[in-house]
């Protein structure tokens, strides 16, 4: 919605906005372009003079302001539909999705497409360091989204990513997830075949080969298919995998005729598979291979994307947006597989989205965060919203971590875990915050208290 916002000011329309909370990097980001945000909802937020109101998927019955604009018979739309007639139509459409890496992707394939000269236009759920934003209203002719799976409107219950005319368009990986909206992952598969139905037959799917719930689906796609993976056999595979610290490389294999090695500052091998699915997009969008290659080594990531946000006393401290268990797994590993020397690894996790305040992954969490040296479990966010008999246990949480024989604790707030990390955290020390939320601004707190000398 904040990048949204962006793209309507760009155009010269004049925008304003409410939410429950706000907080970086997009409150930085509508701070910046001088957009206002009113919080909390109220009906007086909604202007009577207001030419279109744009309801986003968190809202439903009940909110003031949507009681209001219903009221008034405003003219009212959802995100993806005013995407799509706005900015979309007329462009080649490139549409970024699935379970996971989606942001990160689309973020990629729109900075090899600006190296590239190509000017393009993104609306990303994330904001791209190069870029310093979230949207981009270019001048060339292809569009780069980030294609949602979760539902559009509390009046448009499809998947966002129905909407936005895909020419090329990835499906990187599927697991179950969003449990609030999808009762198993049959109804998750089923999300992503209606996106693969509104691909044109000229046009191309590129599907992540690892990923089984992915393979099971590909019979349904209408267009020419491609595939990626690491090792395996894909049309795009990348080969000889190799890291040294945060600088990760491979050789990449393309309908069997080896393009050479390739190499990238962003560590882990989800995001190796997140390169290989941007290389495909791209180079269906008319990018070579080589350009390509030369411009990845520049890419900075996604904040909030294993971002590093500082080094204080010796002590890293990373923010991840992770909140799935296969994303906290993968963050760890990409943390473990940088590592030098005597530092431990410590991870603190925020259970915030829907289905990780539920118990339905809460096992997978406990084997994935066991792959620290060290566990802090934050109490999760609006708990009371998870029907007790669906919600999780943090204490349960914590005991499943320590059965794997590593130190775990239930600290609910970070004031707790700010406190307990005091006096313990020494140089080398590598510390990643799990969350999809501000979190009480934790990052920050801890390495002023890391500046002050106080850990």
């Amino acid at each position: 919605m904040a990048s949204l916002a962006g793209l309507l000011q760009s155009r010269g329309h004049k925008v304003s906005g409410s939410d429950q909370n706000v907080y970086p990097p997009m409150s930085s980001q509508l701070a910046a372009l001088g957009i206002s945000v009113l919080s909390p909802y109220r009906a007086e937020n909604v202007p009577e003079d207001a030419e279109l109101v744009v309801v986003g998927n968190a809202l439903s019955r009940g909110n003031p302001e949507v009681e209001v604009v219903l009221d008034r018979k405003q003219r009212m739309t959802s995100l993806p539909a005013l995407v799509a007639e706005e900015f979309i139509r007329g462009k080649t459409s490139l549409v970024l999705a699935g379970t996971h890496g989606k942001t990160s992707t689309a973020s990629l394939a729109a900075f090899l497409l600006e190296a590239a000269g190509r000017d393009p236009s993104f609306l990303i759920g994330g904001v791209p360091i190069d870029f310093g934003r979230s949207f981009r209203d270019g001048a060339g002719d292809v569009f780069v989204v980030e294609g949602d799976e979760y539902d559009c409107a509390f009046f448009d219950k499809r998947p966002k990513f129905v909407h936005y005319l895909p020419d090329v368009a990835v499906i990187g990986n599927i697991e179950y997830d969003h449990a609030d909206i999808y009762p198993d992952l049959a109804a998750v598969q089923n999300a992503f075949m209606r996106l693969m139905s509104v691909i044109p037959r000229r046009g191309l799917l590129v599907a992540g080969n690892e990923s089984p719930a992915v393979r099971e689906i590909l019979s349904h796609a209408y267009c020419r298919v491609e595939t990626f993976a690491i090792e395996s056999e894909a049309d795009w595979r990348a080969v000889d995998v190799r890291s040294e610290g945060t600088n990760w490389s491979f050789r990449l294999i393309h309908e069997s005729r080896d393009e050479g090695c390739f190499t990238m500052n962003r560590p882990g091998d989800h995001n190796v598979r997140n390169a290989l699915a941007a290389l495909a997009v791209v180079h269906a969008a008319g990018v070579p291979i080589a350009a390509a290659r030369a411009a990845l080594p520049s890419f900075h990531g996604v904040r909030r994307r294993l971002e590093l946000r500082g080094v204080a006393a010796g002590v890293a401290i990373y923010d991840d947006f992770a909140h799935h268990p296969t994303a906290v797994r993968e963050t760890l590993r990409a943390l473990r597989a940088q590592e030098a020397g005597d530092g431990r690894l410590i991870a603190i996790f925020e259970p915030r989205s829907y289905t990780s305040r539920t118990r339905v992954f809460q096992r997978d969490f406990a084997h994935a965060l066991a792959l620290a040296d060290r566990v802090f479990v934050a109490a999760a966010h609006m708990r009371a919203k998870v029907p007790e008999e669906l919600r999780i246990s943090e204490e349960d949480l914590v005991a499943d971590v320590r059965k794997q024989g590593v130190e775990a604790s239930f600290l609910p707030t970070p004031e707790r875990i700010i406190e307990a990390l005091s006096g313990s955290l020494r140089s080398g020390d590598c510390v990643a915050v799990l969350s999809n939320g501000g979190f009480g601004a934790i990052h920050e707190r801890l390495l002023a208290r890391l500046e002050d000398g106080k850990p």
